[in-house]
């Protein structure tokens, strides 16, 4: 790995059904930051309803980059929602074959289409012919088997896909178990070569290999750099529940890069290619120096609740987003069961407050 290939490492963060709204975005984008692409949960309706809409209005996401996430299987309902988005002025979307509910999968939908891989062949060659708009896919690697990602793969390879994000997780495993990770890297020596077949008729000869991002399990710095000691050419990744367990970490990401987190015995920045790969992490401008302190997280924290306040109808549905959230972002504080036991019996505001405001008092931060 070069340096100047450790500087340009993109960080996604991942949509998350309920948790990754607007409200979160701009909270997380104004105390944390650093995420290069932001992605909208999934959006299914032909129409698009009031929350959909909400999503993703561009008075709702300044300042970031985002793409609008599509979940359904028929081509024709892709194109409508794609087209509604269009209308707002968005140049690419996602398509979801991730998702591994069982009541989005029953439908053969999110990675319940990967079930029925001509079925989905089918679909992606019609909107990839028809979509004005870029499409890239968010993936696992099949339903039951590791063995089903090859011919998934040849699917996939294609079409003129403008990012392929895969997390190497089957359907069946949720977020159970270790990922697949040489299902990864399987995609990375198939995708270099990767170009649209003459099955698709009219639609351009794609001029580069389909960019590669890798999503699943990056919980620090040390995950991260599993990684990259395992796939060098990674230069894109997509975290979600790492960030939410620990809203700094991007920085502690971009702080680090790989090879000086080799070299922290190191006294001093040393002179040629390490130092300038040091002094690029310090210099990159979404980087802070030090990683976000709990005041950080109270503000954060603050700035959320009161986004939920103003639009939500009452406590009960405001609860239950920012108790959603605690779920994973109570792996921040040493042993905060007694508080965390408190947040989720909380019924109303001032509950929720006074066992949170205990919680930050009394329980040690890791972040």
């Amino acid at each position: 790995m070069n340096p100047s290939h450790t500087c340009s490492i993109c960080y996604y963060l991942a949509p998350m059904e309920g948790i990754t709204t607007y409200s979160f975005r701009n909270a997380y984008h104004r105390h944390y930051g650093g995420v290069d692409k932001y992605f909208t949960p999934f959006i299914s309706s032909r129409s698009l309803n009031a929350r959909e809409r909400n999503e993703i209005l561009p008075e709702h996401n300044e300042g970031m980059q985002l793409v609008p996430q599509i979940l359904t299987n028929r081509a024709e309902e892709f194109l409508a929602i794609a087209g509604r988005i269009a209308f707002y002025g968005y140049k690419t979307v996602n398509l979801n074959l991730g998702c591994p509910s069982g009541t989005v999968v029953s439908r053969r939908r999110g990675a319940g289409f990967l079930s029925v891989p001509e079925d989905l062949d089918r679909f992606l060659d019609t909107i990839y012919q028809k979509c004005p708009l870029g499409i890239s896919i968010k993936t696992r690697i099949g339903i039951s088997s590791p063995e089903e990602w090859d011919p998934l793969l040849d699917i996939f390879m294609k079409y003129p896909i403008e990012e392929l994000i895969v997390h190497p997780r089957l359907q069946q495993e949720g977020y159970v178990g270790s990922v697949h990770r040489e299902a990864y890297g399987k995609a990375l020596k198939a995708l270099e070569k990767a170009s649209p077949s003459p099955a698709c008729p009219g639609i351009p000869a794609c001029p580069h290999r389909i960019p590669l991002c890798y999503n699943g399990d990056i919980l620090s710095v040390a995950t991260r750099d599993s990684l990259l000691e395992a796939f060098p050419e990674t230069d894109t990744i997509m975290i979600g529940r790492g960030i939410l367990r620990n809203p700094g970490l991007l920085q502690e990401l971009r702080h680090t890069p790989y090879a000086a987190s080799r070299q922290r015995e190191e006294p001093a920045l040393p002179h040629g290619p390490a130092g300038a790969l040091a002094s690029c992490a310090i210099q990159d401008s979404t980087a802070t120096v030090s990683v976000p302190a709990l005041a950080t997280l109270k503000a954060f924290h603050a700035e959320l609740l009161e986004r939920y306040r103003q639009i939500m109808p009452g406590d009960t549905p405001t609860l239950y987003k920012m108790k959603e959230l605690w779920a994973y972002l109570s792996h921040s504080f040493e042993s905060p069961d007694k508080y965390l036991k408190k947040i989720r019996k909380a019924d109303h505001l001032a509950d929720y407050l006074g066992a949170v405001n205990g919680l930050f008092g009394n329980c040690r931060f890791l972040g």
